[in-house]
């Protein structure tokens, strides 16, 4: 997807691509990440994950047909790509990528990359040429050693790098472009939202800076419904924080990545000194009073506060107005303590693998706070249902 849009981004701002292959396979094994990701990831995020797959391609206008044995091996396809002369590889490799991701082609099959390459006049024996294939290892061990653990991974000179094709306003930001969210415009849809989060998530934190807004500039009715991100972690198989089993490049990464989205949503965030955090007494407190929300995410995400804390939790309540006492003790009603227990299993059952999770439209369930382009074009009917 990155592949189709990076050339006329570029072209906006007077800036030049350099395509650059690399083995991913690589990457993985020198990081020590697994080399199918996606066999560490529950059912449910698989689910999750394939849908954001089509509904990205849908998004974009992208063609998108998944290769019924992806992934499949693409080593000689990123050789015979070095074996192009430097002016002829971003047409190769656009090409190489339509016939895996439109044509479902083998481009692991040498009849198919000799086909390919004979397009361009090259000879697919050549990716066999030792020095191909040391080229390939030398910029493989490149892009380890500037901190790179996934593609697409775009770097702008002087300005920093950013990975993966939903990341690109911020490639567009480096080069000159808009360094923060136009807001949500457009025709009142009306519509209806639900907003699964936990305050454990700085991903649920940045999202809930911004979901009513575009509930509001849609017209659409915004119902909240805390859960117990924990406990759905246990129930599907995933790691209680998953930030901490990242590969060190990626944790890396995602540091810069939230303080990237924040500045892009213009909110403020800070990392805090007590992570993870527990969030029990905060979700059953948001149960009972909406207007709870914003000022305990800001507590634990922008201010460092503890809301593990009861006294805590009392301090920012009563900051914000509201019934400090009240809502505390009103948590440790049976039926408030139920109803979160039942946010958090009606979540299990509709295929909720994270937070933040919307449920658009009772239809739509759209995963994480990257998407909210997503949720939007959902509610105008912008993207296809998948």
């Amino acid at each position: 997807m990155a592949s189709t849009r990076i050339e006329a981004l570029a072209a906006r701002y007077g800036a030049e691509v350099e395509w650059k292959p690399i083995l991913l396979g690589g990457v993985f094994k020198s990081i020590a990440a697994p080399q199918r990701p996606a066999d560490t990831w529950s059912s449910e995020r698989q689910v999750q994950i394939a849908r954001d797959l089509l509904r990205q391609a849908a998004y974009w206008g992208v063609p998108l047909r998944m290769h019924p044995r992806h992934p499949v091996r693409s080593v000689d396809a990123m050789r015979l790509i070095l074996v192009a002369d430097p002016a002829d590889r971003p047409a190769l490799s656009r090409r190489l990528y339509r016939a895996y991701f439109e044509e479902s082609a083998d481009i692991d099959d040498p009849a198919v990359l000799g086909r390919i390459g004979a397009e361009y006049g090259l000879d697919a024996a050549g990716v066999k040429d030792p020095a191909i294939k040391a080229e390939l290892h030398a910029r493989t061990a490149e892009a380890v050693s500037r901190g790179v653990f996934g593609v697409p991974a775009v770097f702008v000179e002087g300005k920093g790098w950013w990975w993966g094709q939903d990341r690109l306003h911020f490639v567009e930001a480096a080069l000159g472009g808009p360094a923060h969210h136009p807001g949500f415009t457009g025709p009142r849809t009306g519509g209806a939202l639900r907003f699964f989060h936990d305050f454990a998530s700085p991903f649920s934190y940045l999202a809930s800076t911004q979901i009513q807004a575009l509930a509001d500039a849609r017209g659409a009715a915004l119902t909240w419904s805390p859960i117990l991100l924990g406990a759905l972690f246990r129930d599907i198989g995933t790691p209680d924080v998953p930030l901490f089993e990242m590969s060190a490049p990626k944790a890396q990464y995602y540091a810069r990545d939230l303080a990237d989205w924040a500045a892009w949503w213009g909110v403020p965030f800070g990392f805090p000194s007590t992570f993870p955090v527990r969030t029990v007494l905060p979700l059953r407190v948001a149960l009972q009073d909406q207007r709870a929300v914003a000022p305990l995410y800001r507590a634990l995400w922008a201010e460092d506060r503890d809301i593990g804390d009861p006294a805590v939790v009392a301090e920012v309540l009563q900051e914000a107005g509201l019934d400090a006492r009240g809502l505390i003790e009103g948590a440790q009603d049976p039926a408030i303590k139920a109803a979160l227990r039942a946010n958090t299993e009606e979540a299990r059952a509709l295929g909720v693998c994270g937070v933040p999770t919307t449920l658009v439209n009772g239809a739509q369930l759209i995963w994480g706070q990257d998407r909210l382009g997503l949720v939007d074009a959902a509610l105008t009917g912008a993207m296809t249902a998948v």
